[in-house]
């Protein structure tokens, strides 16, 4: 598995577009940082930039890094959750415009996946995550469902060995009111 970590971070770090397994589904991903690989990511997916596209971080500790104002009960549900739940934060900070809904929310997901925990913590950086399909089309839920055409568009396809993910749909979607009510989105 290092093996794989230092070239995807390596291909990172370079601007690159990997295709890569999550605690959820497969995602196509890039540094959260780089406006330029997003940007890529938003044509690869034939996707309108109005639609923000969730981060996955290796830690909580991290999240004030990219959240402003944290509501107080985000830290029960961080650490009570029992499955892969992405949360909408308020006041999202220190990331490229392409990431921030219009109304300054961000959404991120804290990896419980060894690859991914062990990949962002490598790059230093959140990763972008967003489904291997074109906007619009059935969210494949297996590696094997994966189109050969989205597997052509992107720099590097991660092996499917490193896939540990059994529960192969979207995460549970949870958006932040105030400091403490929220909204479940998607269950």
């Amino acid at each position: 598995m290092e093996v794989e970590i230092k070239k995807c971070v390596e291909m990172l770090k370079q601007d690159k577009i990997i295709l890569y397994p999550t605690d959820t589904v497969w995602g196509i991903g890039c540094d959260a940082t780089n406006e330029e690989a997003i940007a890529r990511i938003f044509r690869i997916k034939q996707r309108h930039e109005s639609k923000s596209m969730l981060i996955l971080l290796d830690k909580s500790d991290r999240l004030p890094l990219y959240v402003e104002k944290i509501p107080l009960i985000a830290w029960d549900l961080i650490s009570h959750a029992y499955r892969p739940t992405t949360f909408i934060y308020p006041t999202a900070k220190n990331l490229p415009k392409q990431l921030i809904h219009p109304d300054g929310t961000i959404a991120i997901r804290i990896v419980n996946d060894p690859f991914c925990k062990k990949l962002i913590s490598a790059l230093g950086k959140p990763i972008i995550s967003t489904s291997a399909n074109l906007s619009g089309e059935e969210t494949p839920r297996t590696y094997g469902e994966i189109s050969g055409e989205m597997i052509r568009k992107v720099d590097h396809v991660v092996p499917e060995k490193f896939s540990t993910s059994f529960d192969f749909q979207p995460s549970r979607l949870i958006r932040f009111i105030d400091d403490y009510n929220f909204v479940i989105i998607r269950e």
